[in-house]
């Protein structure tokens, strides 16, 4: 009978304080889809008062990813020696600063100055909170729990586009931008009652720290098995650069790179960033209609999201990737066909707001939330944090190139083309996934690195 009693209710009380960490690091991500998303909808009012041509506009949303890749490089090599937890209160301090600059930009030359710095805070944190989360997370809710990263920035793209809509009334760009401060407030404050990550302790031999931690996110004194088992890995490491090059790394950097490029280049961000301006191609004639609209497409991505929360540690995460790849692929051709009919005017509308919703909600349950946390699930400890820069500097820098191109493609390939352009990667996306992308699905981080360690073809991965 003591038996009986003690694994039962250690899981829930285990999953109270875990679940606490992940929510709070998880507004790291809200930074990110706030920004994101509210850029769609200041955008339109930014570039009259400014009188923005096309490239100066394109500049000025896709600034802050300039700043993201910057922010990307330089926080790898500080998540690993100064600690995840402290990154996140950085980048957090950061962003509240530069929101504020942006709110105040008397030009559009101190106000893509002001999105740089943004970028910096977004860049360093949308990798800094799904490896925090990672590795004070049990393996068997990891999935869950590293999407409430991906979650928090659907919602944070849902309130930009509600702001955005209410503002829009009066046309009140700055206090859109402005806003952006709460979030990052309360994600730098709530950092500062969380722990640092076990796993990082014991890579910088603070063995008792990290016990007192691991007893406190997992509820038991029975911890001595975990961090004998991270000792173990962190054993068989060198660390840094030369680490990082070591053959048996590469078939995951791939994996890490290939999915950090596809999932910007397939269009997800174009979406995103100028949803309000496809909705005006599409003839919905205001502003605010335009951005009513994009709050639909918002909405479809949050629910997917939790969707996906509830599969990935049921379903696994390569079905998800192509189911979600399948469907993004359609949807875009949907999209594509949509604009090659300008007659249709008012079908047209609604071809468009459907097919988006439908590409929102496919790339929700796959490439959203997947990538993020296999890149978090399949480094070594060591050079977890370099690694995941490396892909999340390809992430931003294709972000950067799709971002600021959007608008030359359809000139120069019309508006059918560019999305069909697309919906061709998303195919190339889906093979990428079919025969390099390993399934990680119940596999505890250690677990996953000597499967690399034994110079194993991904795929093979499901089956240790």
């Amino acid at each position: 009978m003591p038996k009986a009693k003690v694994p039962k209710p250690e899981p829930q009380k285990s999953n109270v304080f875990v679940y606490i960490a992940a929510a709070i690091s998880a507004l790291g991500g809200m930074l990110f889809g706030y920004d994101t998303g509210v850029i769609s909808s200041a955008i339109l009012f930014i570039k009259k008062e400014f009188s923005l041509g096309e490239k100066t506009e394109e500049v000025t949303v896709s600034a802050v990813l300039m700043g993201a890749v910057i922010g990307a490089a330089f926080a790898g090599k500080l998540a690993d020696s100064i600690g995840r937890r402290k990154v996140l209160i950085i980048s957090a301090i950061i962003f509240a600063f530069g929101s504020i600059a942006t709110a105040l930009a008397p030009n559009d030359i101190l106000l893509i100055l002001g999105r740089i710095v943004v970028g910096l805070a977004i860049g360093a944190a949308s990798f800094t909170a799904p490896m925090y989360i990672s590795e004070v997370s049990p393996a068997r809710i990891r999935g869950e729990l590293v999407s409430l990263n991906q979650l928090a920035v659907t919602v944070g793209i849902v309130v930009s586009y509600m702001a955005g809509y209410f503002l829009s009334k009066v046309g009140d760009w700055r206090t859109m931008l402005a806003l952006a401060a709460i979030p990052s407030t309360v994600l730098g404050v709530g950092m500062f009652f969380m722990p640092q990550s076990p796993r990082w302790l014991i890579s910088h031999a603070n063995i008792d720290k990290a016990r007192s931690v691991l007893r406190r996110i997992r509820r038991s004194k029975d911890i001595d098995g975990e961090i004998k088992d991270i000792q173990d890995s962190i054993g068989k490491q060198g660390g840094g650069l030369k680490e990082l090059l070591q053959p048996f790394i590469r078939p995951a950097l791939i994996v890490g790179i290939g999915l950090a490029i596809f999932q910007q280049i397939t269009g997800i961000n174009t979406v995103i960033y100028y949803a309000p301006t496809i909705f005006e191609f599409a003839g919905f004639k205001s502003a605010s209609s335009a951005i009513l609209a994009t709050l639909g497409v918002g909405i479809v991505n949050v629910i997917m999201t939790v969707v996906a929360m509830q599969l990935l540690d049921r379903l696994g995460r390569r079905p998800l990737l192509l189911i979600g790849l399948s469907g993004m692929a359609g949807s875009l051709a949907i999209l594509g066909f949509a604009f090659h009919l300008p007659k249709m005017t008012d079908a047209m509308g609604w071809i468009a707001a459907v097919s988006l919703m439908l590409y929102v909600g496919f790339f929700a349950i796959g490439m959203g939330p997947v990538f993020w946390l296999l890149i978090a699930e399949i480094y070594p400890l060591k050079v977890r944090g370099m690694a995941m820069s490396v892909a999340t500097i390809f992430n931003w820098g294709s972000n950067l190139i799709v971002g600021i191109t959007f608008l030359t493609l359809i000139r120069l390939m019309g508006r059918p083309g560019t999305f069909w352009l697309y919906a061709g990667l998303s195919i190339v996306t889906w093979l990428f996934v079919l025969f390099l992308v390993p399934e990680t699905k119940g596999k505890t981080l250690e677990q996953i690195e000597d499967h690399w360690r034994g110079g194993k073809h991904p795929l093979e991965l499901d089956e240790t």
